[in-house]
């Protein structure tokens, strides 16, 4: 059971997880957890840390990560600590969730999708009929990159160390001389192999522009699209793993 899942090329919300989700939180009582750990953990009884096996084939490497039960996690997965992984979240295979990443509740993230050292996928249980954060197939999100909102990165884009994405984010595309932003249907989407990098556009109203103080607010840019100098530079992903 997922959050979210692609049907025929669209995005499907699934709200009713969403509501058990919340449900379980609610009827949850406070637990210690701490049995076996030099550290104490209370938390919901509903959602305990989960516990794998050799069987599951997920590496969690030893150093203080976290899985909550009712995240799926697939087989050849790696955990680099310290990251967390929330309810309700979707890991596909072949990820790698870097040090200090979080993958917020409900996310969605594809095949072989790098979550860069400190990146935060942004978590969503209420609305319920809110879409969640969504990476797509083969997507490289570089270190310190935020993705909220609902916020869709389509298969195999790269976002650049820092970059962050949000409903109320225009998306600039210098190749193809667009500006994408969110809408009350639609999320803001990032389109399939962009390579987005941290920008700036100036600021043209108010004291920003007349007092001289020549300000700037920042904005995601697309610069280029994958090609094949974009693919060696990300082989090493693969070594890595």
């Amino acid at each position: 059971m997922r959050a979210a899942e692609k049907i025929e090329g669209r995005w499907k919300v699934n709200a009713w997880v969403k509501q058990g989700i919340l449900l379980g939180f609610r009827l949850g009582e406070l637990k210690d957890m701490s049995e076996g750990s030099a550290l104490s953990f209370v938390d919901k009884d509903t959602y305990p840390a989960r516990h794998f096996t050799l069987k599951d084939g997920v590496r969690v490497v030893p150093g203080g990560s976290s899985i909550r039960e009712g995240a799926y996690v697939a087989a050849s997965v790696i955990c680099m600590p310290p990251m967390f992984i929330n309810v309700g979240a979707y890991v596909d295979e072949g990820s790698m969730i870097d040090s200090h990443a979080l993958v917020g509740s409900c996310a969605q993230i594809g095949k072989r999708v790098h979550l860069s050292a400190a990146a935060q996928i942004g978590g969503v249980l209420e609305p319920v009929n809110a879409s969640p954060v969504i990476i797509e197939d083969d997507v490289l999100v570089g270190g310190n990159c935020g993705v909220y909102e609902g916020t869709r990165v389509r298969a195999r884009a790269v976002l650049g160390a820092g970059t962050i994405l949000t409903r109320a984010t225009p998306l600039y595309d210098l190749v193809h001389g667009e500006i994408y932003r969110a809408s009350a249907e639609r999320p803001l989407e990032v389109p399939e192999n962009a390579v987005v990098v941290p920008g700036a556009r100036a600021v043209t109203k108010g004291r920003g522009k007349t007092d001289g103080w020549n300000l700037s607010l920042y904005t995601p840019v697309i610069v280029k699209y994958r090609d094949s100098k974009t693919e060696t530079g990300i082989e090493l992903e693969e070594w890595l793993r």
